[in-house]
């Protein structure tokens, strides 16, 4: 008969499975988590990326220890990983937009800069030409504005001066534009060609002569002689001198007149010639 085993002696155990590695799955799980609700964010997507990258490497370790049996929880190791990839991208995509939203507003930002340094340009351009525009002005307003006895040259090279009124005194005999009461000067004007052409100085006529009241003068023409008008044409390098004796307004004594000659009476940018009367 086969012996009887003895009393507390039973066939032996065989060996005890391992205990399964679950943790890394979990972990990418709850890291990936964390990085894909990280990359939604606006302002914290930039601290998704490390979950997301932790999520994925334990997600890949959880799946190769599933595959080996060392796990059970392959399904949750796989989910991790996935979650860890999106977080990446997510993290990526961010910063992406990050950058070229930063970019634009740069962009935006120097448009800005440039177009207010444009700005800046022309109104300091616009202040340089009105001051040169003022001073161009001024200087031909000064060149405009003469004292008797001043030279003013014309575009064609004729030089016109007029001396000061002198009293006048047109005498009893034959007098056209003279009345008794008002006042009479003579003011001589010289003419100087120094143009390359002939000038038709008739056509300058005689000086239009306006008291600071704005009464006007009137031409005397007498049988004293002393008077002249110049009615011929200036050779180039000739002169010529006229006489005009002149019929002032009781109003104009004592006051300011001032002297044009036609056709420049009326033109605002002719010469006129200024002074105080005696």
């Amino acid at each position: 008969m086969p012996a009887t085993p003895a009393r507390g002696h039973g066939t032996p155990a065989g060996p005890v499975p391992p205990k399964p590695q679950n943790g890394l799955g979990t972990a990418a799980l709850t890291l990936g988590v964390i990085g894909v609700v990280l990359g939604m964010l606006v302002v914290l997507f930039w601290l998704s990326w490390l979950p997301a990258l932790l999520a994925l490497i334990f997600g890949i370790i959880g799946m190769v220890l599933a595959r080996g049996g060392r796990a059970t929880n392959r399904a949750v190791a796989i989910t991790g990983a996935v979650l860890g990839v999106v977080g990446l991208l997510m993290s990526a995509g961010g910063g992406v937009l990050t950058f070229t939203t930063v970019a634009d507003k740069v962009r935006e930002a120097e448009a800005r800069a440039d177009k207010a340094d444009k700005a800046d340009k022309e109104r300091t351009e616009r202040a340089a030409e009105a001051r040169a525009s003022a001073s161009a002005s001024a200087a031909a307003e000064a060149a405009r504005n003469l004292a008797f006895g001043d030279t003013f040259t014309y575009d064609n090279g004729l030089r016109v001066t007029v001396s000061a009124p002198e009293p006048y005194d047109p005498g009893d005999g034959l007098v056209f534009g003279h009345r008794k009461g008002n006042r009479a000067v003579l003011m001589k004007v010289t003419m100087v060609n120094t143009g390359p052409a002939a000038v038709e100085v008739a056509k300058m006529g005689w000086p239009s002569v306006t008291s600071g009241g704005g009464a006007e003068a009137e031409l005397i023409v007498d049988g004293t002689g002393r008077t002249k008008v110049i009615v011929d044409s200036l050779a180039p390098g000739r002169t010529a001198v006229g006489a005009y004796a002149l019929s002032l307004p009781p109003t104009a004594a004592g006051g300011r007149i001032e002297a044009a000659f036609p056709p420049d009476r009326f033109r605002p940018d002719g010469p006129r010639w200024n002074g105080e009367l005696d």
